[in-house]
């Protein structure tokens, strides 16, 4: 019954991506789109290009781990990764003045620099000379957009991780990544308390808490997946239909980073592109004079949470070698590719851009990181090949 009524529905949308297109192509009134402008009529051209693309990958795109609310869902969301890919691959062609005032095209607020703003240009907490208020900093700080940016972030993070040493790992590498790279954003140079007491020990905690209190509750759940039409009242039905909206079933992502090497350095792997694409929001905007509460920033983070959510779970299921998964699914290579176009934007229209160099120390301190790491692995695989020897014998 399910399977007939999704069907009626595809069949719809055919239908209305029809009339639409007809419509809205001017195909019923060749008259009007004839008296209208250029830039207007390549504009509507690109998106009813997009909306078609979109229309085919949601009917017929391949299937991904996910089932719920519709396997249709996350064939569309593959389908709106598809169109990022490919738009950053033209915005990594232009120059960048040229890729600034194409964000136009998205909103009519870009195309504007934007006034440098930095958190840690005073760092007291407590300031008697000040009019307004004494708290002032700390105020403003309070209730800065990036708050709740964490909040509901880390909460986002920690349902489709789901491994709380993880997140931690996660929370601390971004404030570290934040400190390496305060000499060329100002938004990463913030004050101590600002960086470990209000991100770390209380936004980021809070969301990780609750992120996976939420967790905990979904798998502590018994789901009785019963056709709508054999529920036995109206209330059953009402919530097996919310319900078609929660996960089928809640495996537990268990990622073993110490099970052994290759193990350390997939799951490393994950952690570098994860912190990656959080630092690429920060560069991209800063490249491309995008505010933070410009609505293309909330677009591309909804877009990547969507993007996440499969991806996560074809790589868990990879790592763990659930069946039939034998192989990384299309998720995980399209994550990769966006996250490696989305650096190398950030690579190019940042050239000239950040006049102060990395300091000699944390160069230093890097590299002595990478080479300690390099050497913690050699010696690692030495070992467990060593004691597979004896065991052998």
């Amino acid at each position: 019954m399910f399977y007939l009524v999704s069907a009626l529905v595809f069949s719809l949308i055919k239908f209305l991506l029809n009339c639409v297109s007809s419509w809205a192509s001017g195909a019923l009134d060749p008259e009007s789109s004839v008296s209208g402008d250029m830039v207007t009529s390549v504009k509507r051209g690109v998106w009813a290009m997009i909306a078609v693309f979109l229309a085919y990958c949601l009917l017929q795109a391949p299937s991904t781990v996910l089932i719920r609310p519709h396997p249709a869902i996350w064939r569309l969301v593959h389908g709106m990764a598809v169109v990022y890919l490919v738009a950053l691959t033209f915005l990594l062609f232009q120059k960048r003045d040229d890729a600034r005032q194409f964000m136009k095209f998205l909103h009519l607020d870009l195309g504007v620099e934007l006034p440098e703003r930095s958190y840690g240009a005073d760092c007291r907490i407590y300031i008697p000379d000040n009019p307004a208020s004494r708290f002032k900093n700390l105020y403003d700080t309070l209730f800065d957009e990036f708050v709740l940016a964490h909040i509901f972030g880390w909460w986002g993070k920690a349902i489709f991780i789901r491994n709380q040493p993880l997140l931690w790992v996660l929370s601390i590498g971004f404030e570290l990544m934040e400190f390496t790279f305060r000499h060329m954003l100002p938004n990463f140079n913030e004050c101590w308390w600002d960086s470990i007491i209000l991100d770390i020990l209380i936004c980021n905690w809070f969301g990780i808490w609750a992120g996976m209190h939420t967790v905990r509750y979904f798998d502590g759940k018994t789901y009785e997946w019963v056709g709508i039409s054999r529920q036995p009242n109206i209330m059953g039905k009402v919530k097996r239909t919310l319900g078609q909206f929660t996960p089928a079933q809640w495996d537990k992502d268990e990622w073993h980073p110490l099970l052994g090497p290759w193990r350390f350095i997939q799951v490393l792997s994950l952690c570098i592109v994860f912190l990656t694409v959080e630092l690429n929001t920060f560069f991209l905007k800063f490249c491309l004079w995008i505010p933070p509460r410009n609505p293309v920033i909330v677009y591309r983070l909804i877009l990547w949470w969507l993007i996440a959510i499969p991806t996560i779970r074809e790589y868990n299921s990879y790592l763990q070698d659930r069946k039939p998964v034998k192989k990384v699914g299309a998720f995980c290579w399209l994550s990769l590719a966006i996250c490696i176009i989305e650096l190398l934007i950030c690579i190019k229209f940042g050239h000239g851009l950040y006049p102060k160099p990395m300091p000699v120390w944390l160069v230093i301190f890097w590299s002595s990181v990478g080479v300690a790491l390099v050497i913690f692995l050699i010696f690692w695989s030495w070992q467990l090949h060593r004691s597979l020897g004896r065991k052998r014998q």
